[in-house]
């Protein structure tokens, strides 16, 4: 099958199959740069993904990248981040091996047709101008045998006539063999150019047009071949990245599987616990005498020092719950811990217009103030950065105990590498030095003195720091019963001066009250800590704001610990409501305060009071 004996004649219809052709070609090429575009811009948004769910450095996120599901997703982003380096390969190739290669074979494919169909076109021109000659000279030996014709008829008509002259007749006679002789070679040369045309066009259909229609076609086979090949590239560049991607979603599916909820857990239990031990069961308070309260061993107050006390039964005793809110502490300290007397004989409180009714008598008060606060939400983190402006101390006091060892044991392995940095400069230093005694033209020495000096004060520095640390970690070590032997063992062995520093460390922080937690060694410390450290941590606290106002319907004699006596007809703030146990905290002054029987006063919220509770 050839285009030049099967498509003589469809030079018209060739020319724009070949065209259609290119634009094709051209189209394919459209479609693969706007793939690689799309691989580029996916590559783009997957590597901004994976950027932006990055956890952002010194931050509370790369903390929390320690748990193995968090470290899964972290190499989930990073696995992801390859993936779209993948998607970049692809374009890059597909641009490379297609995109460029084809545009560039368009451009030679557009210059070879052109020339073919030059030819052709050529060739047409030729056999064309063939032709016109042809026509030429037949219409030529037409005319010619046409005027020999009629020569000859004039001839003989004059030769028939007896009135013209001999003269006349020989002149027609020569006239018709001069217009015979041209006929003649008006055939001859029709003959010649016929055949030299028939010739040319012999040629043109049997040799010149099959040639320049071979060519076109094998142009045009060799741009299907062409684009045939382009799509295996296409596919063959996809293919080749596919190993890789399955490597990282294998990553993917690797990090999933490190997955480890126990490892988890164990790490929550290690970020979150104090170290506290629980607190020992409350012993059992007689209410049975109305006026006069049982005092025991668990008792928040006392007859003989008139002074506040908190006691805790099990290992817990002696020590300050942390993240305690002061006010609520004081007010489960201070507040009166037997039910409120009734109101005099000579009057009641429903004799007086709108008069508040006498509370119910509270079973248990001190359970339900110590439910209270331990159920409310703590706002002070720790009592020391309170008073210290919100400063972290340098020992991490303001910590639980086991948070505060793992705190201190960073803090020291932090030293530790400093010091090795340290230690790796002084080295190189001195063998420095070593060169330039050595070889003197090399530099001098003694530039070298005032560098390993600073070097030197630095290393004792970091030493210094490090002990200090070191002698906090064996104080809290020492304290945590559960910690293991090996583990004690971590933060090394000290001298004598080391651990008289350790000791004095201790006594400081049982006899002083910054810390958010404090843990005394005898029952002695507990009423000291309790009545005097409360008042020394808050001494600039701001005082409770004024809910409302009250007016003393009757006397009253506030002689227990935490009351305030109040006249008949007095006008005082409310500072807080009564809880349900019969009591209500007023203020005089700023500095006077206390509580007194609900039923003793009519009281008179503001509804826009924070804290203030609407009644119906």
């Amino acid at each position: 099958m050839s285009w030049g004996t099967e498509l003589w004649d469809q030079f018209d219809n060739l020319e724009k199959h070949t065209q259609w052709g290119i634009d094709i070609l051209e189209k394919y090429i459209k479609f693969v740069k706007e793939r690689t575009d799309i691989e580029l811009s996916y590559a783009k948004q997957l590597r901004n993904l994976s950027k932006k769910y990055q956890p952002k450095k010194n931050s509370k996120e790369e903390e929390e990248y320690k748990y193995t599901a968090c470290k899964a997703f972290l190499s989930t982003l990073n696995e992801m981040n390859d993936y779209a380096g993948q998607h970049e390969v692809i374009s890059e190739n597909m641009t490379s091996q297609i995109t460029v290669d084809l545009m560039r074979y368009v451009q030679e494919l557009k210059q070879e047709r052109k020339s073919n169909f030059h030819d052709g076109r050529k060739a047409q021109q030729h056999i064309e101008t063939c032709w016109k000659q042809l026509e030429s000279s037949k219409r030529r030996f037409e005319r010619d045998c046409k005027e020999a014709d009629r020569a000859q008829q004039y001839f003989e008509k004059m030769d028939a006539d007896i009135n013209v002259t001999k003269a006349d007749v020989e002149k027609a006679r020569q006239q018709a063999q001069l217009r015979h002789q041209m006929a003649e070679d008006s055939k001859a040369d029709y003959s010649s150019i016929l055949q030299r045309f028939n010739q040319e066009q012999w040629e043109y259909y049997h040799t010149h047009i099959p040639n320049i229609f071979q060519k076109i076609q094998e142009m045009e086979e060799r741009r299907i071949m062409r684009i045939g090949e382009s799509m295996k590239t296409y596919a063959e560049v996809d293919r080749q990245v596919i190993p890789i991607i399955g490597k990282c979603l294998d990553g993917i599916v690797k990090a999933a599987e490190s997955i480890d909820q126990k490892n988890d857990s164990q790490l929550v239990v290690e970020a979150y616990k104090s170290g506290f031990e629980p607190p020992g069961d409350i012993e059992f308070e007689d209410y049975t005498q109305p006026m006069k309260r049982t005092v025991s061993e668990n008792s928040l107050s006392s007859s003989k020092e008139g002074k506040p006390e908190l006691k805790f039964g099990g290992k817990s005793r002696g020590k300050l719950w942390p993240f305690i809110k002061k006010n609520k502490l004081v007010s489960l300290l201070t507040s009166p811990h037997q039910p409120p007397p009734p109101p005099p004989a000579s009057a009641s409180p429903s004799a007086v217009p709108n008069g508040p009714q006498s509370p119910k008598q509270q079973k248990e008060p001190l359970s339900h103030r110590f439910n209270e606060f331990m159920t409310s939400k703590p706002k002070i983190h720790c009592f020391r950065s309170l008073k210290r402006g919100g400063a972290t101390p340098e020992d991490f006091s303001n910590l639980p105990p086991e948070q505060r060892r793992k705190k201190l044991q960073q803090k020291v392995d932090d030293l530790n590498k400093e010091i090795q940095k340290e230690t790796d400069q002084r080295d190189a230093i001195t063998k420095m030095k070593d060169v330039y005694l050595k070889n003197p033209q090399m530099g001098d020495p003694a530039s070298l003195d005032h560098k390993l000096a600073e070097v030197t004060q630095n290393i004792e520095r970091l030493r210094l720091e490090t002990q200090k640390f070191e002698a906090w970690l064996a104080e809290v070590e020492g304290r945590l019963p559960a910690r293991s032997e090996q583990a004690r063992r971590q933060s090394g062995m000290y001298d004598g001066q080391t651990q008289q520093t350790v000791t004095n460390c201790a006594q400081d922080r049982e006899s002083s009250p910054d810390g958010s937690y404090t843990e005394e060694q005898s029952q002695e410390s507990e009423l000291k800590v309790l009545t005097t450290d409360f008042d020394d941590e808050f001494d600039d606290e701001e005082p409770l704001p004024a809910i409302g106002t009250c007016k003393a319907l009757y006397t009253f004699e506030g002689q227990n610990e935490g009351t305030i006596s109040v006249v008949e007809g007095e006008l005082l703030s409310v500072i807080e409501e009564d809880k349900g146990d019969g009591w209500t905290r007023i203020r005089r002054s700023e500095d006077e305060e206390g509580y007194v029987p609900t039923s003793y006063v009519e009281v008179y919220l503001d509804k826009n009071a924070k804290g203030a509770k609407t009644y119906i």
